[in-house]
């Protein structure tokens, strides 16, 4: 089988999730009908520009969006938020200086029914609500949080 068809393939692997080894991949490629050695499997890696991570090779591009990962929605809202106002729909989320973004940004990924989208500054966020009593509750939510 060619080479193109054979990192193909380790695309698809990896696209299934990180590979930890060599001997895995070795494997798994074997389980497909290729059989490829270690100095094989070495070139595939270092021509596909694949990234070995703490959970094993993964697609280019992948350890880069691990890495920027945020730590959890509350961990964040409790280092970095200060306040939490409603204004009718809105609600205005103070943060320390620097730190509205990356809240924000966790703040949207918990996908919460309350919040249409945020805006954030440099300290200041501003919540999106449906309605007021969405942005109640989810002004409580993140009270809770600072508590």
């Amino acid at each position: 089988m060619s080479k193109l068809s054979r990192h193909n393939a380790i695309l698809e692997l990896l696209d299934q999730g990180p590979v930890t080894s060599q001997e895995e991949l070795q494997r798994l490629l074997h389980k497909r009908g290729f059989d490829a050695g270690q100095a094989t499997l070495s070139r595939d890696i270092r021509e596909l520009g694949l990234a070995k991570t703490a959970d094993g090779y993964s697609l280019p591009g992948r350890e880069a969006a691990a890495e920027s990962d945020l730590p959890s929605v509350s961990r964040l809202v409790r280092e970095f938020v200060t306040s939490v106002r409603a204004a009718q729909n809105l609600l205005v989320a103070k943060t320390s200086i620097g730190s509205a973004q990356p809240v924000a940004a966790a703040l949207d990924g918990e996908n919460w029914p309350e919040a249409i989208g945020t805006i954030a500054g440099d300290d200041t966020i501003l919540i999106v609500c449906e309605d007021k009593r969405s942005a109640g509750r989810l002004a409580d939510r993140i009270q809770g949080m600072l508590a």
